[in-house]
């Protein structure tokens, strides 16, 4: 094969983490060609983080003041559609978005290659008839696609997956969601906020199955509040569609609905990137990587979803900052996901970090949990009506520290980010225990959790 072009570096995907990298490699004085198949910027800004948290601050707002009725006599509150997709698809969508993401790279020295590029042997990527050989070495930043489960008479149906659920113009009446994760219940509740009939399907036991079980409690309480109706530990065994609507047969009844969501997670198609042209496996659900972000290809980096360390735009922009300082040669710490954090961005907002009683459990530690409701401080009183929620905390009794915390409430993300600080820096149960903690607020429930330990 016939080489057409050197660089330094070839970063096959610029989404967060790939966007970081390219920027970053190139401002450090290094000659990179950044490869993306569709917008600068990857899935959150355009059809994930983004619109989707516009469409719940909307949702939340709604809900928020029907609310109000219990409190201070009545309100006739209604809500547009069209004027939250409208605001979406002008902020978040659009090419203009795209253009200065893409200005921004070059900007910085990038050279911006737009196709979908392919591994062709070590250090060499491929984008259509164009072939780049990389001095110092490609980094795979491509990216999930959505998991479509294979249900009979699924596939050729004009199904909905995130995407097309952020371009909506129009409300549906109604709508099944299958899936139970994250993105299935956020997006559940916010299409239930405005009047969309919504069925939430779950093959698990419960909703959001990684995390704690009361997490997945609190979030099936709070779609049951806004209509939803959720169903767990069922799964679709049939879907068809007439022409106007949805039919989704399971082994105990026949659900109809004008819309189908499909939220049954994501996944990495290597075989699209020809890993196998480095040693990698192609069937393989993610490509290895070390602390360092290196892959056991020689010259081959990895960062973001395909790693298979979380599927969040925080871990891809963390492990792009440590991929760069290796390409540079850089000293720094490895990769460390101990402390991992996530949110669910529902109302009630579900964060949790590190370890769930669970899985710390299965790992053979000596555990000692709390589960305290927000309604138990005063701030959780004083809030009343949509203050629902708990503090969960994970400790290692045998050295004496956090390693995983739920916080779920009006604030559960926010609250989050000392329970992480905790977590990853090991501080001592006993050392919180002596902190004061400011009142009236929700983190007080943390000082009172951490006496619960039991």
């Amino acid at each position: 094969m016939s080489v057409s072009e050197r660089a330094d570096v070839v970063v096959l995907g610029l989404g967060p983490g790939g966007e970081y990298v390219a920027g970053a490699l190139a401002e450090a004085g290094l000659d990179v060609v950044g490869v993306e198949a569709e917008l600068v910027g990857g899935e959150c800004p355009y059809w994930a983080c983004v619109p989707s948290k516009m469409m719940i601050r909307a949702g939340n707002a709604l809900a928020e003041a029907l609310r109000l009725p219990d409190l201070a006599g009545t309100a006739d509150v209604t809500a547009d559609w069209s004027k939250v997709a409208g605001r979406i698809r002008e902020e978040a969508t659009d090419g203009w978005t795209d253009q200065v993401a893409a200005d921004r790279l070059r900007a910085k020295g990038v050279r911006l290659v737009r196709g979908t590029g392919r591994l062709a042997g070590l250090r060499r990527v491929t984008i259509g008839d164009r072939t780049v050989e990389a001095r110092r070495g490609v980094v795979l930043a491509t990216g999930t696609r959505p998991r479509i489960p294979s249900v009979p008479g699924l596939s050729g149906t004009p199904y909905w997956t995130n995407r097309e659920a952020m371009a909506a113009a129009d409300l549906p009446t109604s709508m099944i969601v299958l899936g139970g994760g994250a993105v299935g219940v956020e997006l559940a509740q916010v299409f239930a906020r405005f009047r969309c009939a919504v069925t939430v399907l779950e093959g698990q036991d419960r909703l959001l199955a990684q995390e704690e079980p009361e997490a997945g409690e609190l979030a099936a309480q709070a779609l049951r509040a806004d209509g939803v109706r959720v169903l767990t530990g069922i799964r679709a065994r049939r879907v068809t569609h007439d022409g106007t609507a949805f039919t989704v047969g399971t082994d105990d009844e026949t659900l109809r609905a004008e819309r189908l969501l499909v939220a049954a997670g994501r996944h990495a198609d290597l075989a699209a990137l020809a890993v196998e042209t480095v040693g990698l496996d192609p069937t393989a659900p993610a490509v290895p990587t070390d602390g360092r972000m290196r892959t056991p290809a020689e010259g081959l980096w990895a960062v973001g979803d395909l790693t298979g360390k979380g599927a969040f735009t925080h871990v891809s922009v963390y492990q792009a900052e440590i991929a760069v300082r290796d390409v540079l040669g850089r000293s720094g710490p490895d990769a460390d996901y101990r402390a991992l954090p996530r949110v669910t961005f529902t109302d009630p907002e579900i964060g949790a970090v590190g370890l769930t009683e669970r899985q710390a459990r299965a790992q053979g530690l000596r555990v000692r949990t709390s589960v305290l409701p927000l309604a138990s401080s005063t701030r959780g009183w004083i809030h009343g009506p949509g203050g629902e929620g708990f503090v969960k905390l994970v400790e290692d009794a045998d050295r004496g520290v956090l390693v995983g915390a739920t916080s779920a409430g009006p604030a559960g993300g926010e609250l989050l980010y000392g329970l992480s600080v905790a977590v990853h820096a090991e501080v001592s149960v006993r050392r919180l225990m002596e902190m004061i903690y400011a009142y009236p607020t929700f983190h007080r429930t943390v000082g009172a959790a951490l006496g619960a330990l039991r």
